[in-house]
């Protein structure tokens, strides 16, 4: 009997460790790389303003803004006019010879119906319609370039933030396992110590040390939660959503990036900007320069008139209708507007010299950055590196010291420090690690591929 109850105490032991467990990954479901990009893409309140200003100029771009086509207006119209009036004779003498009785008539009503439409078209501006066009059209490009600016950069921005996840949690098991090996190494202490053969320091050294580890523990801990609420306000959902983190990292093949950043004047999108904004500038050189020539337009009307008369002293009431129908063509031309059209093209083209001076400017910069992101790569791959050879060594070290430490070699302070250099060590190479992941999504928005490639 009391067989089955220990059995039977283990066994719910064992079931409620693996629900809590359950419960735990429930609660805490893995957020992928690619989920948090698609989150961001939907939810976004800085991506959702750049679509709707893309948007808008989609709307600019279309035919409906273009002035390609004509104008139709309609107006009609009512009016009503009601009179009193009195027709005296004057002593007038009728047929009979007798005197003509005054006439009074009241409220006599007078009601005019109109209705008109008018059609203007515009055969020829100069061509400034279709330079204007094509600016609205240019307009849109650059917007879906501005939009995809505010993408690239919220995208960097978000994997910042879920590397800074990854590492921190990366950390803190870290951290878990080193507050491990202290608890072991106060437990052996205790034993020690009541055996007599340690004196009680080296208890109290252990307990400081895990009181250390465990700070660590909280530290990370609340750390890791405020970055987990700045990864939710990218993604713009609950701020307390639990989560954990892919820790896994895969660096680019070199010869691929070398690849990239052989197209980057094709493909950054600060370059294809400043390119659009030139070729905008250049469109209003010559939408300016229509304003220098004639333009020929087209009008054409079609009015309909009614007037109902009421009866008067002399006439009965009548009703007259009419149409008319109104062909025309017109010549403008401003011949000399005060020197305001020359002045506008004379500033316009100054204005195009400073694109073009901004877009010379920039790619220098560009080529600067694209240097400087590329030598700090480079140097990040190199330091991973070498904190991946320095943990092997701090983990050789510390294997050695434990080994010594357990045959009471080295005491609890040499332990310690070979126990503190191993954390410092992994650390930095968790450090490490996500520094050459974000230097390479640096790089790959640099050379406008990061959102063409898996992240």
């Amino acid at each position: 009997m009391k067989m089955n109850k220990l059995v039977y105490g283990v066994f719910m032991v064992l079931c409620f460790a693996f629900a809590k467990a359950y419960s735990q990954e429930v609660l805490e479901p893995k957020l992928s790389r690619q989920q948090a990009i698609e989150l961001m893409l939907d939810n976004n309140y800085g991506i959702k303003i750049a679509k709707n200003t893309e948007a808008i100029a989609e709307n600019n771009s279309g035919i409906l803004n273009s002035g390609y086509l004509p104008s139709l207006q309609g107006t009609a119209g009512v009016s009503k006019d009601e009179n009193d009036s009195n027709t005296d004779f004057n002593g007038a003498l009728d047929q009979s010879g007798n005197p003509r009785e005054d006439i009074e008539i009241n409220d006599a009503q007078t009601t005019q119906y109109n209705a008109a439409i008018s059609l203007n078209y515009t055969l020829f501006d100069g061509l400034g319609r279709y330079y204007n066009y094509k600016r609205l059209k240019e307009q849109y490009q650059l917007s879906q370039l501005e939009a995809r600016s505010t993408i690239e950069n919220t995208t960097v921005q978000l994997m910042s933030v879920y590397l800074e996840i990854a590492r921190l949690t990366e950390n803190l098991s870290v951290f878990e396992e080193n507050l491990a090996i202290s608890k072991k190494r106060e437990e052996r202490a205790r034993y020690q110590f009541e055996y007599g053969q340690v004196n009680k320091l080296e208890i109290l050294n252990a307990q400081v040390d895990i009181n250390t580890d465990s700070i660590n523990i909280l530290n990370a801990q609340q750390t890791l939660r405020n970055t987990k609420r700045d990864l939710n306000l990218l993604m713009n959902r609950e701020l307390n959503a639990v989560f954990v983190v892919d820790t896994t990292v895969v660096l680019q093949n070199t010869l691929v990036i070398d690849s990239f950043l052989e197209k980057v004047k094709e493909n950054n999108v600060r370059l294809l900007q400043a390119e659009s904004t030139l070729q905008i500038s250049d469109y209003d050189i010559k939408t300016t320069r229509a304003l220098l020539l004639p333009r020929i337009g087209l009008t054409g009307s079609y009015g309909w008139n009614q007037t109902e008369n009421p009866p008067s002293a002399f006439f009965p009431a009548t009703t007259r209708t009419a149409a008319n129908v109104a062909i025309g063509a017109n010549l403008t031309w401003d011949i000399f507007d005060g020197g305001r059209s020359i002045n506008s093209l004379r500033n316009a083209k100054i204005a195009y010299e400073n694109e073009a001076l901004f877009k010379s400017q920039l790619e220098l910069e560009v080529s600067r950055d694209v240097a400087n992101a590329k030598g700090n790569y480079d140097n990040a791959l190199a330091i991973y590196r070498m904190q991946e050879k320095n943990v092997m060594t701090n983990e050789s070290n510390f294997e050695r010291t434990k080994e010594q430490f357990n045959l009471g070699q080295v005491s609890s302070i040499e332990f310690r420090q070979a126990q503190v250099n191993l954390l410092n060590a992994v650390t930095l190479k968790n450090l490490a690690k996500y520094d050459a992941k974000l230097a390479e999504y640096q790089l790959l928005q640099l050379a406008g591929q990061i959102l063409n490639v898996p992240l």
